[in-house]
């Protein structure tokens, strides 16, 4: 049996949503057992995996000195755990590579729903976290990794820009975290306003967010005739 997934973190808004045909999330621990709005969570880890994928920025939470803090963070997906990368002068990052309990988040925002009302009001999103202890990478495998981190963050610069030298290595942590524990919740739709509400003289419906490339901005100090990402 692989790792267990189950619900996911946070709420999808006041109300209960239709969730049309997601399975309902089964087993898992009870650490990541949903529940807020338990018919959101998405039990299969290829929808786990799409999350991911589809994601760069996470958040990262540990508790050091009895406070919590949560940090933004690249990484990218390989195989069954995500990869992070951090200066080795960062105190937390040092924290991690010596095995502080972490919680990553990843958030995608699909789009606002708007409801007739405040309550029912919400958002459209799918949302991973993972929970575990993240392990650092030394030699081939961290070289590898930080090419895996550039090519989920910037397809196709690896092979095109200079390597990282050795002492930028020296200065560089990458850390591993295993996809071991996770929870995946997904929320779509249309509002689930009540009968009572829908003659209100408002408009309901969703308003998508999309991420998207803007037209690239060359720097000031290029001196080769090269053309940009066809991103």
């Amino acid at each position: 049996m692989g790792p267990a997934l189950s619900g996911g973190p946070g709420s999808g808004g006041a109300g209960s949503r239709d969730t049309g045909d997601r399975p309902r999330a089964v087993g898992g621990t009870d650490r990541t057992r949903v529940r807020r709005l338990p018919d959101l969570a998405v039990p299969d880890r290829a929808t786990l995996y799409a999350v991911l994928d589809a994601g760069r920025v996470g958040h990262l939470a540990i508790a050091h000195g009895g406070q919590p803090y949560a940090l933004p963070v690249a990484y990218a997906r390989d195989g069954d755990r995500v990869l992070v990368h951090g200066s080795t002068g960062s105190r937390l990052f040092r924290h991690l590579a010596a095995g502080a309990p972490a919680c990553l988040t990843v958030t995608l925002l699909d789009g606002l729903v708007l409801a007739r009302s405040a309550f029912e009001s919400s958002m459209n999103y799918r949302c991973a976290m993972v929970l575990g202890e993240l392990t650092a990478l030394d030699g081939d495998a961290k070289l590898a990794a930080l090419e895996r981190l550039s090519e989920h963050l910037l397809p196709g610069r690896w092979a095109v820009i200079r390597p990282p030298s050795a002492k930028e290595l020296a200065a560089t942590l990458v850390l591993a975290l295993p996809l071991d524990e996770c929870s995946v919740k997904v929320s779509a739709g249309p509002p689930d306003d009540p009968e009572d509400d829908l003659d209100q003289p408002v408009w309901a419906g969703v308003v998508p967010v999309v991420e998207a490339y803007g037209i690239p901005q060359p720097d000031p100090r290029l001196r080769v005739d090269q053309p940009p990402p066809e991103w």
